[in-house]
């Protein structure tokens, strides 16, 4: 194997050892060639590290990085980045599937649209559900009625979280975004190092949106809807106080850096 891989992933587990491991069995057999894959695990309090560094997926592209604490979503991935020396590196949820080599193609369509530094592909639920991932810049409003607009279907939030989400757009041909999902995003590598990765005063929510703005100033960020992968998509903030508190301190800190931003796509 080369030390130049063409293509890089990380994937940042906490607990749900099953899960990641499907996750990682998924990209190894639909991504043929060189690869460097990295999982880090969150000092998985079940357990889940330790079992994903004695388990053998029987294939050396795999790397397991255990951590002593638990250093959030951002500042997980960013462990990995003086390892990088890949042209374009994919971060990753543990909740993601592939169906196809979804890796390479990316990785090729950015190729051929050289001033794109960021994609993603369209994500779906496992029943074959589209998911709603591509945002406009979000603002106090947006992010407010996002979180009561599924227990009020047809009022305003609702119409502001389907106009945020893009919903009111034509999202099947490739087009530029202002806000990439945390759960799939391809980067050029040498970007993703220029920016220094995620901005780790971020614990965890909304570090993705604030990637994307730093990546917007490097280039441009699109949906490439042509290509597709299978996501669970845990929304725990809606359902747990602790994380929905979690988030809207993530969401002030974002406001703070980035103020308040009309959208303009």
């Amino acid at each position: 194997m080369s030390d130049a891989p063409l293509l890089s992933a990380c994937i940042v587990s906490y607990c749900d050892y099953d899960e990641v491991c499907a996750a990682v069995r998924s990209i190894l057999a639909h991504t043929p060639g060189e690869l460097a894959l990295y999982v880090v695990d969150n000092a998985s309090p079940d357990g889940c590290g330790s079992r994903l560094a004695e388990t053998d997926f029987e294939d050396s592209r795999v790397q397991v990085i255990t951590l002593p604490e638990n250093l959030g979503f951002g500042r997980g991935h960013n462990t990995v980045l003086p390892m990088l020396k890949s042209r374009y590196h994919f971060i990753l949820n543990p909740d993601i599937l592939l169906e196809s080599d979804v890796l390479h193609e990316l990785a090729a369509w950015l190729d051929a649209n050289p001033d794109v530094a960021m994609a993603t592909p369209q994500l779906y639920y496992p029943d074959g559900r589209i998911q709603h991932l591509p945002r406009r810049k979000p603002t106090p409003w947006t992010l407010f009625a996002r979180q009561l607009a599924p227990r009020f279907p047809g009022s305003m939030f609702d119409r502001s979280d389907r106009h945020y989400t893009m919903q009111d757009e034509d999202l099947t041909h490739p087009r530029p975004i202002e806000f990439c999902t945390g759960s799939f995003m391809a980067v050029r590598t040498d970007v993703f190092r220029e920016i220094g990765g995620f901005d780790e005063s971020y614990f965890m929510y909304v570090e993705d949106a604030d990637l994307t703005q730093k990546v917007l100033r490097k280039g441009q960020v699109y949906l490439a809807p042509q290509f597709r992968a299978v996501h669970a998509w845990h929304r725990a903030p809606a359902r747990d106080a602790g994380k929905f508190k979690m988030q809207l301190v993530s969401m002030m800190r974002y406001f703070k850096k980035w103020g308040i931003q009309k959208g303009s796509v």
